[in-house]
């Protein structure tokens, strides 16, 4: 009778677990959804705003080091990739690696960003000037870092569970997650850039 009511509530657990992570997942594509929607307005208002005629578009070129970043963050998608196979596949000691590289693009990558801004600077384009549509520059790629520091507390919270060696089926939907949000920030960069070329 007692080992029944132990499957039961056992049962009863993975059930409400299952429920949880669904939950959790679905909260994630909804945000991700929010956000691209979030973008897609700004470029959209981009569009309008210029096509209005009050000011001719950025007309400047777009700094070097955004070619850098985008490459950094398109590798880092590969080995967060990476490290969530090596869990899946329970090589701890692989997704470790590839996690903490992961986090160290990411880190580079903001510095990176960071950078580009400052050349911009450089070249007298600051976010308040006569020109409104080279501030679009400062609002797509700073909203983005805003979301890339979000990205990579996720990936430092995986990187510690798996320090703590916390059980290989909560490791994985951690990992799960972060990958989903990590590829979805890298997506979102490519898709940022591509439209800032196409109307600098």
């Amino acid at each position: 009778m007692e080992l029944q009511i132990a499957m039961d509530k056992e049962e009863l657990y993975n059930e409400e677990l299952l429920k949880s992570r669904k939950a959790k997942k679905f909260n994630l594509w909804l945000g991700m959804i929010g956000m691209f929607m979030m973008f897609a307005a700004l470029t959209s208002g981009f569009i309008v705003y210029t096509a209005s005629g009050v000011d001719k578009g950025i007309k400047t070129i777009l700094p070097h080091v955004f070619i850098y970043s985008t490459a950094v963050i398109v590798l880092s998608s590969l080995t967060m990739y990476l490290a969530f196979k090596a869990v899946k596949a329970g090589q701890i000691s692989k997704q470790k690696t590839y996690l903490l590289i992961t986090i160290v693009l990411g880190i580079v990558f903001f510095w990176l960003q960071v950078e580009a801004w400052s050349v911009l600077f450089n070249r007298g384009i600051t976010f308040v000037n006569s020109n409104a549509s080279q501030s679009f520059i400062y609002i797509f790629t700073g909203l983005h870092l805003a979301h890339i520091i979000a990205g990579i507390l996720v990936l430092v919270r995986c990187y510690l569970g798996a320090l703590k060696n916390i059980p290989i089926d909560n490791n994985v939907f951690r990992m799960d997650l972060a990958s989903i949000f990590w590829h979805f920030l890298g997506l979102l960069w490519i898709y940022i850039y591509v439209f800032l070329l196409l109307n600098q």
